[in-house]
């Protein structure tokens, strides 16, 4: 199984993760929870996944976070 990849990201991705995070207003609090939870190499099936946290939810495809749904929307995959 892969781990997230955190290096070397597409920059169409990075600026669709970064808009996300503006337009669903992520607290800081999410970020930090989200950084400690990458930061244990978490790894991840290659196809969809997600991972919730308390206003958000993290989805991706094996190595790549590829959105944030806000609380209220239906993410598909395994959860994490």
């Amino acid at each position: 199984m892969p781990q997230i990849q955190r290096t070397n990201v597409p920059r169409r991705l990075l600026e669709h993760l970064l808009d996300r995070i503006r337009l669903r207003e992520v607290p800081a609090e999410d970020l930090a929870a989200l950084a400690a939870w990458l930061d244990t190499k978490p790894e991840v099936p290659t196809g969809n996944w997600f991972k919730r946290f308390s206003s958000m939810t993290v989805c991706g495809q094996g190595a790549l976070v590829t959105t944030f749904l806000a609380a209220h929307q239906t993410p598909i995959g395994k959860e994490m």
